[in-house]
């Protein structure tokens, strides 16, 4: 029987509390102890989230010492400034990107060395701040040129287990996939087909971001087979990849800059930067889903948010406003409202990293 007390403490306090007896030690450290106190933390932070827009992991700057492993991680409040929260020192790797955070737990991924001319050693790390520890290993090394390589982290909820999914695109060989399960620590292959799908039939050719968004279960980016684009999305339940069908002719007319899939006020949604053909107008077409799955519930937002100064939209906040940044150095953060298009500045003081919608701690690793 868990104490159920025990399942409603910080996490700090549950580490110290490990040293109180052996069988408070084994009562913390079983899987089932921490999937349920990760379900009190999740119930708890969701309430805690409604009083702000999430959450940035950022690189300080403007210092006197700081390096590309410093991290802090600042909360965005209502009032449209950065309060920072916490700080992480001296990350136990380096030379790594965020590709994912799930739970209270961060995903990198980094180069650990050259195995075959020019085409590195992948190697992952999963990082739990709030206990201090990580977990790392490696990808199956690709021994030919690839075009993409994309990973993401997600939560299998049906076995309380965790997976990352990767996938890697090519030039003369089919696309591969493999995920990795945390709780065998091992990696399976196979080869992605959405030929069911697609009009074009095929392997995917490559995908846009080096990263997948999750949401509603799924892991989400926009692929290639061929000349044909549309939204691939992985089923972590079920390890089944589908097409979503993006917007028809979302853009005719223009010139396309960046696009990026975001979770727009609790839906799947497409923001676009576009130029118009004649090239003297940038502008931000916000594409919103209403219905997950639904290609006739593609909306686009009737405001248009000009870019002005804004090189790069970074994310969506749990309110709908853009986040965007400035390309110069010291990086600006400001956040743009796109139905009354008010701009505010939000600081240059830190340099974002990534953007958690529900930030939380948990014991996810503690056995690692």
């Amino acid at each position: 029987m868990i104490p159920i007390s025990l399942t409603r403490l910080p996490v700090k306090s549950l580490i110290r509390f490990r040293c109180v007896s052996k069988s408070w030690y084994s009562i913390i450290a079983e899987p089932i102890f921490i999937n349920t106190h990760l379900n009190e933390v999740k119930s708890l932070s969701n309430n805690n989230n409604n009083c702000n827009n999430g959450y940035l992991l950022c690189n300080p700057q403007l210092q006197d010492a700081w390096s590309s492993r410093d991290l802090c991680t600042v909360v965005c409040n209502s009032d449209h400034t950065l309060t920072e929260i916490s700080r992480f020192f001296e990350l136990p790797f380096h030379g790594a990107r965020i590709v994912g955070f799930c739970n209270g737990i961060f995903c990198f991924a980094g180069e650990e060395q050259f195995i075959h001319r020019f085409w590195p050693s992948l190697v992952i790390y999963l990082w739990n701040p709030s206990i201090r520890k990580f977990k790392m290993f490696k990808a199956t090394p690709f021994t030919t040129p690839y075009v993409s390589v994309t990973l993401g982290l997600a939560y299998h909820s049906q076995k309380c287990d965790y997976k990352i999914l990767r996938i890697g695109c090519f030039r003369e060989q089919p696309t591969v996939t493999e995920v990795y399960t945390l709780s065998s620590n091992s990696w399976r292959k196979f080869v992605v087909s959405v030929e069911s799908l697609s009009p074009s039939g095929g392997s995917v050719t490559s995908i846009v971001e080096p990263s997948f968004l999750i949401f509603n279960g799924s892991l989400h980016s926009i692929a290639f087979i061929q000349g044909y684009k549309f939204i691939l999305s992985f089923d972590v339940n079920d390890e089944k990849f589908q097409e979503i069908i993006l917007p028809q002719n979302y853009l005719d007319g223009l010139v396309l800059i960046s696009e990026l899939l975001v979770v727009f006020k609790g839906c799947l949604a497409l923001i676009v930067f576009v130029k118009t053909q004649d090239e003297c107008i940038e502008e931000c077409h916000i594409w919103v889903m209403k219905e997950y799955g639904i290609v006739e519930s593609w909306k686009v937002t009737k405001q248009i948010v000009p870019l002005g100064d804004f090189n790069s939209l970074f994310d969506c906040t749990n309110s709908g406003e853009l986040l965007v940044t400035t390309e110069i150095y010291p990086v600006q953060i400001y956040s743009l409202d796109p139905e009354s298009l008010n701009g505010n500045y939000l600081s240059r003081d830190y340099e974002p990293k990534a953007y958690i919608a529900n930030l939380m701690e948990s014991l996810v690793l503690l056995n690692e």
